[in-house]
């Protein structure tokens, strides 16, 4: 009950962090921006495991290489392009992009760990589909343009799929706040790195707004969202726990609500497909 309960957080932060990160793009160094988010996630990471009473695990040379990905392709290239892409698209048309993830993670899944894509599984994939694209429709009421800004925000997307399937070995072995640990800490310093060596060394420092947005998208969007979605896929397996990720675009224009953007019956409808096809997605087989 309670991973669902989680998972469904998750879903709801990570939509505010399209918000967030929409905010920051026209002001901050996308690269800056990046690095500042996952040192704050590292630091509340490393005051975290103190208190888990979690023993520290060795990982192997082979794990360590698993994380070397992991963080590369979750944490690096995965800012890289959520903050360079909401540079030219709106949150919302990323928040949609986003939303094809859980057909990815299935597909990947059943790829490489035979997890199985039951008709009604299938179904409730593409109800998250067609609800993310009610909720971003009934907002926007069109997709057109923005078409780079698009491609790397699909990038987020695939980045995300290898982040997710590759990971669940990984959070079996070490446990999922290790695991976690261990990737973005791998990734933030690729971060820091290929910042200190693209970005201009005068740097603007950020603005009250900016802190906020930053720490939420680093202690809560990036270190507690993560260790709850990895303990998500440790418990359910990639598939079953991608699916919520198709509550992002809800969340992101329920977020958007606050600032005074209208919602229409379209996105309820929307939500509502959403959270049929999350339903469908994690329903157990009745016993024979």
């Amino acid at each position: 009950m309670w991973v669902y309960v989680k998972l469904v957080a998750v879903a709801m932060i990570w939509g505010g962090t399209f918000v967030a990160g929409r905010y920051l793009a026209g002001a901050m160094e996308p690269l800056l921006a990046a690095s500042v988010r996952f040192v704050i996630a590292s630091l509340t990471l490393a005051l975290v495991l103190p208190f888990s009473g979690v023993p520290w695990p060795r990982p192997s040379l082979r794990q360590w290489c698993q994380l070397v990905l992991l963080g590369g392709c979750g944490i690096f290239l995965y800012n890289l392009c959520f903050f360079f892409g909401l540079q030219h698209t709106s949150a919302s048309r990323a928040a949609l992009i986003v939303a094809l993830n859980p057909a990815l993670i299935a597909l990947a899944g059943f790829c490489f760990y035979g997890e199985r894509l039951t008709l009604l599984r299938l179904l409730g994939i593409g109800l998250c589909l067609l609800g993310a694209g009610l909720v971003i429709l009934g907002r926007e009421g069109s997709l057109a343009g923005a078409w780079w800004g698009d491609l790397l925000i699909l990038g987020c997307v695939l980045s995300w799929v290898i982040y997710s399937v590759f990971s669940r070995g990984l959070s079996q072995a070490l446990g999922p706040l290790h695991t976690v640990s261990y990737s973005i800490w791998l990734g933030t310093l690729m971060l820091c790195a290929t910042t200190l060596a693209l970005v201009p060394g005068t740097w603007a420092l950020p603005t009250g707004g900016q802190w906020l947005s930053l720490f939420y998208l680093g202690a809560i969007g990036s270190a507690l969202a993560y260790l709850w979605y990895y303990d998500g896929i440790r418990q359910l397996g990639a598939t079953r726990s991608g699916v919520f990720i198709a509550l992002n675009p809800l969340t992101a224009v329920l977020f958007g609500a606050l600032l005074d953007e209208r919602l229409t019956p379209q996105i309820c409808i929307g939500g509502a497909l959403a959270i049929v096809g999350i339903y469908l997605c994690n329903r157990l087989p009745r016993p024979a």
